[in-house]
């Protein structure tokens, strides 16, 4: 079976900063085409089978997905470090409502609002990755109600 959108994918993958830190070594379980993976992973592991081993480098851009896509938000230039020097292109490290860290690459000026895009922490890093394909299925759904126990009220 290949690994297309919508199958369950099991791998073991180890992924690092080129000539950098180790991100992560572990087995993942994923759908494919679900979003929850690297889109430049998703796409090197389509059509591919269980018992298959990869090797290679994602850009930056196709590990992350292309940042000019990350979402954008206006900010109140007051919740920025009064000394800040606001410049397009310039990056900030804030804190996200779940408390990992979220970096805001400045977008546009204005007197009260900056406009900020959220960018990954590694979006402008080239990643290896090593890649073991472990199990490739169909996602199981629910078995269906049989219509005999759907309790159906005339009225």
């Amino acid at each position: 079976m290949k690994i297309e959108k919508g199958r369950r994918v099991r791998i073991r993958v180890h992924l690092q900063i080129v000539d950098g830190d180790s991100i992560e070594k572990c087995v993942v379980e994923y759908v494919q085409g679900g979003g929850t993976m690297l889109p430049g992973l998703e796409a090197v592991l389509e059509g591919q089978e269980k018992g298959t081993k990869l090797d290679g480098v994602l850009a930056a851009k196709s590990a992350f997905g292309n940042p000019s896509l990350h979402p954008v938000k206006k900010m109140k230039r007051s919740e920025f470090p009064a000394d800040a020097k606001l410049v397009k292109g310039e990056r900030f490290a804030a804190k996200g409502v779940n408390g990992q860290d979220v970096f805001l690459s400045i977008e546009k000026i204005g007197d009260d609002e900056v406009e900020v895009r959220l960018v990954h922490p590694l979006a402008d890093q080239d990643i290896h990755y090593e890649v073991e394909v472990l199990e490739v299925r169909d996602v199981v759904r629910p078995p269906p109600i049989p219509a005999q126990a759907l309790k159906l009220e005339e009225g």
